[in-house]
């Protein structure tokens, strides 16, 4: 099983005892703000997001829990390759866990999967999101309006790229 280690954080593939951690942040409406869903309602429906990810064939997803200190603090990495994707615990915002995380998380999905590129879709709102793919390198690609709709309301995107590093 692929474990990868930071300074500061563990990133290992998740298992059926996340369940309870990661409820307490797809449910949580801050940390959800700008998901792709709207927050879970109960437990059964982080189950199902968490079987898929526990299910998820290597060849099409490569994800992990984050841990600090040995509590489940978010995930990172790509739950649909080549799509990049992170959701973090509101209360380590700002510590730089994300960038340390998928830092880690993209290295090796590039020396894992032989992908031209790797991708993000980002809600032109998120400015902390945004900031974290520029300094990880990402770069713009294109905006489109109201690609997805959470409940009754619709969302626009920002799409980056982060091309393969030269070898």
């Amino acid at each position: 099983m692929t474990v990868l280690r930071t300074p500061r954080l563990v990133l290992r593939r998740a298992a059926a005892s996340d369940l309870e951690a990661m409820h307490e942040i797809l449910s949580d409406p801050e940390a959800m703000r700008y998901w792709s869903t709207a927050p879970h309602k109960d437990l059964a429906q982080t189950q199902a997001w968490l079987d898929d990810m526990i299910d998820a064939p290597p060849g099409t997803s490569d994800d992990f829990i984050v841990e600090h200190e040995g509590k489940l603090i978010g995930k990172a990495g790509c739950w649909r390759l080549p799509d990049v994707g992170y959701l973090f615990s509101p209360a380590v915002w700002g510590r730089g866990f994300g960038h340390e995380a998928m830092n880690a998380a993209i290295a090796h999905i590039f020396r894992s999967h032989p992908l031209p590129s790797l991708h993000a879709d980002v809600d032109p709102n998120n400015a902390a999101s945004l900031a974290l793919l520029a300094k990880l390198g990402f770069r713009e690609t294109g905006r489109a309006e109201r690609t997805i709709k959470i409940g009754e309301t619709w969302y626009d995107s920002i799409y980056l790229a982060l091309p393969r590093p030269a070898a």
